[in-house]
């Protein structure tokens, strides 16, 4: 496969989907990530995100990793963009990665913050230049300092975005403070998406440019019309629209992420198994049940956009 995307800069907005992964008796679902990738590129999303922490990227391998970009690069006919998770404590190991996927079907790369090894900010800034250095593609920053043990500064951030390639920000930080100033600082052309589902209408509000959101699994049109309702100002309006969106968001971040996303597919019809693969677990009898119950009110499946209660 070749790059869909050589020039390294390029603008990320709107509501991004980090897809799930489907699995089948331990095995890669193929037929049921096609079908996926199909289902949402029909809805109101503007990018993929895949094999990232949704798509429990840490437990594929490299040939079922690159099986997911063939499938959603076909299914999707170029129509919407893909950016490929990546993670590593090793910058060498992280180039490797690079350098072996540069060919695929991708437009970027959403890079994770080194995990554990908790470096300093000046380590941060090399590491992420000396990827930067060396591909042809975009890099999305992904800053969660609640996974890695390292919060990534405003400043060094914003000394990243002067580079060419790094495009803009998965915003997880976890203080608001720092997401605002973000916005306020940062340069033309540089992207914000707010990773933190809960907080997709107020990160809008203040000025990000969409999110990337597990959430969006479920009714993916009434994300989007929050977003265009605030671009808008029709802030009322988007208000109680997100006033119906909050108590799913709740529900689908209960326990660890996908285990309900999974399972709220698996029950709506759209995965034929909401099977998961070690060290995540199915989601307990307890929220099984909440999520049948808001299945339940919402009745018969919705058409994109279309009103979602969960009370």
């Amino acid at each position: 496969m070749g790059s869909r995307n050589g020039a390294a800069r390029m603008r990320l907005e709107g509501v991004w989907l980090p897809l799930v992964t489907p699995f089948r008796d331990g095995a890669l679902d193929v037929a049921a990530f096609a079908a996926l990738v199909r289902h949402y590129a029909a809805q109101p999303i503007d990018g993929f995100v895949l094999a990232a922490t949704t798509g429990e990227g840490l437990t594929l391998d490299e040939g079922e990793t690159e099986r997911l970009v063939e499938i959603a690069a076909e299914a999707t006919g170029g129509a919407r963009p893909i950016l490929l998770g990546v993670c590593g404590s090793d910058t060498r190991m992280v180039l490797k990665t690079l350098a072996r996927t540069r060919r695929w079907a991708i437009d970027g790369y959403l890079v994770a913050c080194p995990y554990y090894t908790r470096p300093s900010q000046e380590g941060l800034r090399r590491h992420f230049t000396a990827l930067a250095e060396r591909i042809d593609k975009p890099i999305v920053v992904y800053n969660i300092p609640y996974r890695t043990g390292v919060n990534m500064t405003n400043e060094t951030l914003l000394r990243l975005a002067e580079l060419d390639a790094v495009v803009g920000v998965k915003d997880c930080c976890g203080d608001p403070q720092q997401s605002f100033e973000l916005l306020r600082d940062r340069p033309p052309g540089f992207s914000v998406l707010t990773g933190e589902d809960a907080q997709f209408y107020s990160a809008v509000a203040q000025g990000a440019d969409g999110g990337i959101l597990a959430a969006a699994h479920v009714g993916p049109g009434a994300f989007a019309e929050v977003r265009n309702a605030l671009l808008a100002g029709r802030r009322q309006a988007a208000l109680e629209r997100w006033r119906e969106l909050a108590p799913i968001v709740r529900l689908l971040f209960a326990e660890p992420n996908p285990a309900p996303i999974k399972h709220w597919l698996w029950r709506e019809g759209r995965l034929p198994s909401p099977e998961l693969r070690l060290p995540m677990t199915p989601v307990s009898e307890a929220l099984a049940g909440e999520i049948e119950a808001a299945l339940a009110r919402r009745g018969p499946r919705p058409a994109a956009g279309a009103a979602l209660t969960v009370a």
